[in-house]
């Protein structure tokens, strides 16, 4: 408690908190509010929604390569204040769109307004690495897993209930009120000129197709040369195969073999014990960060992750797979946090944008990776019980990966708990 309230002391910290908070839950309430919107007014034609996931995912691939360039070479403050005061007119584009009634007008909003958004997040990462204490960031990490814990739990709620009470226009309205509000908060905000500009000024006529490839490379190349830094992100990797199945694999298991004939009710129950389950953690997790080592944080969270995994596709029963699936999403968060607050302790500031740029692709592509494994596979050569058996099973392994790697890049026995020790690139 003393910790969290030292760092929000920092009122640009607090301004970035909260603003990040209020972003999130604009995109969150928008999404759920329209999947429910397309199911009640296309039920019989689910393809919407299928096409509906992809305008969420498919900006990733098409401007990854510019994300981190734009997040290190030009004012970070700019990039998230616009990216925010574009969402709310996107929001009011989608408004229009869907009073309109023109299918593909509607997509390409969603479309922009997500291309838009993954500009937000490289850009403040970067900020608050240069505006917080190195010992201050596993606190940050640790808010930051809490708020996606709260946003597990209550997130879809509060879309549905914005939906029940305003229609798709009042939760698309309170949707681009949270991004405005968010906006005002990042303008509001006086940031020293190294937080906002590590590697100084440029212009737009800079971000040509070689300037914009020299860097995405630069990004690369650095990524691969700090050999502690390469196997973090290999922690990404893993957790893009995890989001990929646990987006079905809960669903598969309650409709294939737990609860046939109640499933969709069940499934509500079980998102609030996942997001119970990694409330708690975040919370158990935070209070320990700086009394633990960042690499015996990681490796304790994926390696309970994954047995619980495991375990919970031997259920006998719906409230025994529940318990098992709480205690899995219990670990997630140490980990989450353990490499959280690592990574800016040895990120370059004037890299972070690039390496945020390499993180998103890296788990779209596992995840997409997983559900492509999963449509083929399933349940014509895997069974359900063999989809939790790859995924656990996959971060266990990771977890002694990291257990014999990573204490080999600290160097010397000293390291200070929750916070990064000398490395070997």
């Amino acid at each position: 408690m003393k910790n969290l309230k030292e760092i929000f002391k920092n009122k640009i910290f607090a301004k970035l908190f909260f603003a990040n908070f209020t972003s999130q839950m604009g995109s969150v309430i928008g999404v759920t509010a329209f999947m429910f919107y397309l199911l009640d007014r296309f039920s019989g034609q689910p393809i919407y929604a299928s096409i509906t996931e992809l305008m969420y995912s498919l900006p990733t691939l098409a401007i990854f390569l510019v994300v981190g360039v734009v997040a290190d070479r030009f004012d970070r403050q700019k990039i998230a204040y616009y990216c925010d005061a574009i969402c709310v007119v996107l929001s009011a584009a989608l408004i229009f769109a869907i009073w309109y009634g023109w299918m593909p007008l509607i997509f390409g909003a969603l479309f922009l307004r997500s291309a838009v958004q993954k500009f937000f997040f490289p850009a403040e990462s970067g900020i608050m690495q240069g505006i917080l204490k190195k010992e201050d960031y596993a606190v940050s990490a640790g808010l930051n897993q809490m708020v996606m814990s709260v946003f597990m739990l209550f997130g879809n709620g509060l879309g549905i209930l914005a939906y029940w009470l305003g229609g798709i226009y009042g939760a698309l309205m309170i949707d681009g009120i949270t991004f405005a509000i968010s906006a005002i908060l990042i303008k509001s905000c006086t940031i020293s000129t190294e937080a906002r500009l590590p590697n100084g000024k440029h212009r737009m006529k800079d971000l040509n197709i070689t300037f914009v490839m020299n860097d995405f490379k630069e990004g690369l190349f650095y990524i691969i040369k700090n050999k502690l830094l390469i196997s973090l992100i290999v922690g990404f990797f893993v957790f893009g195969v995890v989001n990929g199945g646990f987006s079905v694999m809960p669903v598969f298991i309650l409709k294939y073999k737990l609860a046939p004939d109640s499933y969709e009710q069940l499934s509500i129950i079980l998102g609030a014990a996942f997001g119970i389950g990694a409330l708690i953690g975040g919370v158990v997790a935070s209070s320990v960060v700086q009394k633990v080592k960042f690499h015996h944080l990681i490796v304790f969270g994926i390696v309970i992750a994954g047995a619980f995994t495991v375990l919970s596709s031997f259920a006998p029963n719906t409230w025994s797979f529940m318990v098992l699936v709480f205690l899995s999403s219990f670990g997630i968060p140490f980990a989450n946090i353990g490499i959280g607050g690592w990574m800016p302790s040895i990120i370059d500031p004037k890299m972070m944008g690039r390496v945020q740029g390499w993180i998103g692709p890296l788990m779209m592509l596992s995840q997409s990776a997983t559900l492509g494994f999963i449509a083929v596979s399933f349940p014509k050569i895997l069974t359900v019980e063999m989809l939790y058996w790859i995924v656990g099973g996959c971060m266990m392994a990771v977890g002694v990966f990291y257990a014999i790697i990573l204490p080999k890049y600290i160097k010397g026995e000293k390291e200070v708990p929750g916070k990064a020790a000398a490395v070997s690139s």
